[in-house]
Protein backbone atom coordinates (compact mmCIF):
# COMPACT_ATOMS: atom_id res chain seq x y z
CA UNK A 1 0.00 0.00 0.00
CA UNK A 2 1.34 3.44 -0.92
CA UNK A 3 1.18 6.39 1.50
CA UNK A 4 1.47 9.98 0.34
CA UNK A 5 2.25 12.97 2.56
CA UNK A 6 1.21 16.51 1.69
CA UNK A 7 4.31 18.18 3.19
CA UNK A 8 6.79 17.43 0.40
CA UNK A 9 9.19 14.58 -0.11
CA UNK A 10 11.99 13.67 2.28
CA UNK A 11 14.95 11.41 1.62
CA UNK A 12 15.09 8.53 4.10
CA UNK A 13 18.16 8.65 6.37
CA UNK A 14 19.03 12.27 5.60
CA UNK A 15 18.46 14.67 8.50
CA UNK A 16 16.18 17.55 7.82
CA UNK A 17 17.87 20.98 7.74
CA UNK A 18 16.61 23.27 10.45
CA UNK A 19 14.71 26.28 9.25
CA UNK A 20 15.40 29.83 10.37
CA UNK A 21 14.72 30.37 14.04
CA UNK A 22 11.84 32.73 14.70
CA UNK A 23 14.02 35.01 16.81
CA UNK A 24 16.82 35.31 14.24
CA UNK A 25 15.68 38.67 12.89
CA UNK A 26 14.97 40.00 16.36
CA UNK A 27 18.42 38.96 17.56
CA UNK A 28 20.09 40.66 14.60
CA UNK A 29 18.11 43.86 15.17
CA UNK A 30 19.02 43.80 18.84
CA UNK A 31 22.72 43.45 18.01
CA UNK A 32 22.50 46.38 15.60
CA UNK A 33 20.59 48.59 18.02
CA UNK A 34 23.04 47.93 20.86
CA UNK A 35 26.17 48.05 18.72
CA UNK A 36 28.83 50.61 19.67
CA UNK A 37 28.12 52.84 16.67
CA UNK A 38 24.36 52.80 17.27
CA UNK A 39 24.91 53.82 20.88
CA UNK A 40 27.27 56.59 19.75
CA UNK A 41 24.59 57.81 17.35
CA UNK A 42 22.12 57.95 20.25
CA UNK A 43 24.61 59.99 22.25
CA UNK A 44 25.12 62.45 19.41
CA UNK A 45 21.37 62.84 18.94
CA UNK A 46 20.91 63.47 22.67
CA UNK A 47 23.67 66.07 22.73
CA UNK A 48 22.35 67.79 19.61
CA UNK A 49 18.85 67.95 21.07
CA UNK A 50 20.13 69.25 24.40
CA UNK A 51 22.25 71.89 22.68
CA UNK A 52 19.30 73.09 20.60
CA UNK A 53 17.17 73.29 23.75
CA UNK A 54 19.84 75.41 25.46
CA UNK A 55 20.07 77.72 22.44
CA UNK A 56 16.31 78.25 22.55
CA UNK A 57 16.16 78.68 26.33
CA UNK A 58 19.28 80.88 26.51
CA UNK A 59 20.38 80.28 30.13
CA UNK A 60 22.77 83.24 29.92
CA UNK A 61 19.68 85.43 30.37
CA UNK A 62 19.94 84.60 34.07
CA UNK A 63 22.75 87.15 34.29
CA UNK A 64 20.48 89.90 32.99
CA UNK A 65 17.03 88.92 34.25
CA UNK A 66 17.84 86.88 37.36
CA UNK A 67 15.99 83.90 38.81
CA UNK A 68 12.17 83.67 38.48
CA UNK A 69 10.65 85.40 41.53
CA UNK A 70 8.25 82.49 42.09
CA UNK A 71 11.20 80.23 42.96
CA UNK A 72 12.92 81.34 46.13
CA UNK A 73 14.48 79.93 49.28
CA UNK A 74 16.50 76.78 49.78
CA UNK A 75 14.47 74.89 47.20
CA UNK A 76 15.57 77.35 44.53
CA UNK A 77 19.22 76.63 45.36
CA UNK A 78 18.59 72.91 44.85
CA UNK A 79 16.65 73.48 41.62
CA UNK A 80 19.42 75.70 40.30
CA UNK A 81 22.00 73.02 41.07
CA UNK A 82 19.99 70.40 39.19
CA UNK A 83 19.49 72.73 36.23
CA UNK A 84 23.19 73.58 36.34
CA UNK A 85 24.13 69.92 35.99
CA UNK A 86 21.80 69.37 33.05
CA UNK A 87 22.98 72.55 31.32
CA UNK A 88 26.66 71.60 31.51
CA UNK A 89 25.97 68.31 29.72
CA UNK A 90 24.59 70.42 26.86
CA UNK A 91 27.80 72.47 26.57
CA UNK A 92 26.58 75.56 28.44
CA UNK A 93 29.77 77.26 29.71
CA UNK A 94 30.31 76.90 33.46
CA UNK A 95 31.57 80.48 33.96
CA UNK A 96 28.16 81.81 32.91
CA UNK A 97 26.37 79.51 35.35
CA UNK A 98 28.85 80.26 38.16
CA UNK A 99 28.45 84.00 37.73
CA UNK A 100 24.67 83.57 37.69
CA UNK A 101 24.77 81.47 40.87
CA UNK A 102 26.66 84.20 42.70
CA UNK A 103 24.50 87.01 41.35
CA UNK A 104 21.26 85.23 42.26
CA UNK A 105 22.00 83.50 45.57
CA UNK A 106 25.08 85.22 46.95
CA UNK A 107 28.50 83.76 47.73
CA UNK A 108 27.93 80.73 49.98
CA UNK A 109 24.57 79.38 48.70
CA UNK A 110 25.64 80.13 45.14
CA UNK A 111 28.92 78.30 45.64
CA UNK A 112 27.25 75.20 47.12
CA UNK A 113 24.67 75.09 44.33
CA UNK A 114 27.28 75.60 41.61
CA UNK A 115 29.66 72.99 43.01
CA UNK A 116 26.87 70.43 43.35
CA UNK A 117 25.78 71.20 39.79
CA UNK A 118 29.36 70.84 38.60
CA UNK A 119 29.72 67.35 40.07
CA UNK A 120 26.26 66.35 38.84
CA UNK A 121 26.94 67.57 35.31
CA UNK A 122 30.33 65.89 35.23
CA UNK A 123 28.82 62.62 36.41
CA UNK A 124 26.02 62.76 33.83
CA UNK A 125 28.42 63.45 30.98
CA UNK A 126 30.88 60.81 32.15
CA UNK A 127 28.12 58.21 32.45
CA UNK A 128 26.64 59.00 29.04
CA UNK A 129 30.04 58.95 27.41
CA UNK A 130 31.05 55.67 29.00
CA UNK A 131 27.75 53.92 28.28
CA UNK A 132 27.13 55.20 24.77
CA UNK A 133 30.46 56.34 23.33
CA UNK A 134 33.44 54.51 24.80
CA UNK A 135 33.22 51.26 22.81
CA UNK A 136 32.93 53.08 19.48
CA UNK A 137 35.54 55.77 20.08
CA UNK A 138 38.37 53.87 21.75
CA UNK A 139 39.45 52.09 18.52
CA UNK A 140 39.81 55.55 16.89
CA UNK A 141 42.51 56.71 19.34
CA UNK A 142 45.38 56.25 16.89
CA UNK A 143 46.96 59.69 16.60
CA UNK A 144 50.03 60.16 18.77
CA UNK A 145 48.60 63.00 20.85
CA UNK A 146 45.33 61.12 21.34
CA UNK A 147 47.07 58.00 22.57
CA UNK A 148 49.27 60.11 24.85
CA UNK A 149 46.23 61.90 26.31
CA UNK A 150 44.39 58.59 26.73
CA UNK A 151 47.38 57.01 28.48
CA UNK A 152 47.70 60.00 30.81
CA UNK A 153 44.01 59.90 31.76
CA UNK A 154 43.90 56.12 32.09
CA UNK A 155 47.08 55.68 34.13
CA UNK A 156 47.02 58.90 36.16
CA UNK A 157 43.31 59.66 36.26
CA UNK A 158 43.04 61.51 39.56
CA UNK A 159 46.15 63.61 39.07
CA UNK A 160 45.30 64.48 35.47
CA UNK A 161 41.71 65.43 36.23
CA UNK A 162 42.81 67.54 39.20
CA UNK A 163 45.12 69.49 36.90
CA UNK A 164 42.35 69.96 34.34
CA UNK A 165 39.94 71.26 36.99
CA UNK A 166 42.46 73.49 38.76
CA UNK A 167 43.72 75.11 35.56
CA UNK A 168 40.66 76.07 33.49
CA UNK A 169 40.76 76.55 29.76
CA UNK A 170 39.49 73.30 28.31
CA UNK A 171 35.71 73.09 27.82
CA UNK A 172 34.21 71.44 30.88
CA UNK A 173 31.77 69.16 29.04
CA UNK A 174 34.31 68.12 26.40
CA UNK A 175 36.80 67.02 29.06
CA UNK A 176 34.08 64.98 30.76
CA UNK A 177 33.33 63.05 27.58
CA UNK A 178 37.03 62.61 26.82
CA UNK A 179 37.59 61.20 30.31
CA UNK A 180 34.69 58.80 29.75
CA UNK A 181 36.39 57.38 26.66
CA UNK A 182 39.54 56.68 28.68
CA UNK A 183 39.81 53.96 31.33
CA UNK A 184 39.70 56.38 34.25
CA UNK A 185 37.74 55.09 37.23
CA UNK A 186 34.49 56.67 38.41
CA UNK A 187 35.91 57.36 41.87
CA UNK A 188 39.00 59.15 40.65
CA UNK A 189 36.98 61.21 38.18
CA UNK A 190 34.33 62.39 40.65
CA UNK A 191 36.73 63.04 43.53
CA UNK A 192 39.14 65.03 41.36
CA UNK A 193 36.24 66.97 39.87
CA UNK A 194 34.86 67.83 43.30
CA UNK A 195 38.16 68.94 44.82
CA UNK A 196 39.66 70.52 41.73
CA UNK A 197 36.58 72.59 40.92
CA UNK A 198 36.42 74.32 44.31
CA UNK A 199 38.85 77.24 43.71
CA UNK A 200 37.67 78.19 40.24
CA UNK A 201 33.99 77.80 41.10
CA UNK A 202 34.38 79.93 44.23
CA UNK A 203 36.19 82.67 42.30
CA UNK A 204 33.47 82.96 39.67
CA UNK A 205 30.63 82.80 42.20
CA UNK A 206 32.19 85.52 44.37
CA UNK A 207 32.78 87.66 41.29
CA UNK A 208 29.12 87.25 40.36
CA UNK A 209 27.96 88.03 43.89
CA UNK A 210 30.10 91.19 44.11
CA UNK A 211 29.65 92.37 40.52
CA UNK A 212 27.61 95.33 41.72
CA UNK A 213 30.67 96.62 43.61
CA UNK A 214 33.60 96.04 41.22
CA UNK A 215 36.05 97.94 43.44
CA UNK A 216 35.49 95.72 46.47
CA UNK A 217 38.44 93.55 47.64
CA UNK A 218 36.44 90.33 47.17
CA UNK A 219 35.65 91.15 43.54
CA UNK A 220 39.20 92.22 42.75
CA UNK A 221 40.76 89.14 44.39
CA UNK A 222 38.38 86.72 42.66
CA UNK A 223 38.92 88.40 39.30
CA UNK A 224 42.69 88.30 39.77
CA UNK A 225 42.50 84.60 40.61
CA UNK A 226 40.52 83.91 37.44
CA UNK A 227 43.07 85.75 35.31
CA UNK A 228 46.10 84.13 36.96
CA UNK A 229 44.62 80.62 36.77
CA UNK A 230 43.80 81.18 33.11
CA UNK A 231 47.37 82.23 32.34
CA UNK A 232 48.70 79.26 34.29
CA UNK A 233 46.45 76.96 32.27
CA UNK A 234 47.89 78.34 29.03
CA UNK A 235 51.46 77.79 30.29
CA UNK A 236 50.74 74.21 31.40
CA UNK A 237 48.99 73.40 28.11
CA UNK A 238 51.94 74.78 26.11
CA UNK A 239 54.40 72.73 28.15
CA UNK A 240 52.34 69.55 27.74
CA UNK A 241 52.03 70.19 24.02
CA UNK A 242 55.79 70.49 23.67
CA UNK A 243 56.39 67.30 25.67
CA UNK A 244 53.91 65.32 23.57
CA UNK A 245 55.53 66.53 20.36
CA UNK A 246 58.92 65.46 21.64
CA UNK A 247 57.87 61.86 22.25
Amino acid sequence: MLHFSGGGSETPGVPREPGPTPDGLAARCTRVLFSPWARLAVLLVLLAGASIAMIIWQPQRLLAHGWPPAWAGGGAVVIFGLAYGVCTTAFVPRPVLNLAAGAIFGSLPGFLSALAGTVLGAGLAFGLGRLLGQDALRPLLRARWLTAADRQLSEHGFRSMMAIRLFPGLPFCATNYCAAVSRMSWGAFLLATTLGSVPNTAAYVIAGARASSPTSPAFLISTAFIVVSGLAAVAVAWRKRASIRGR
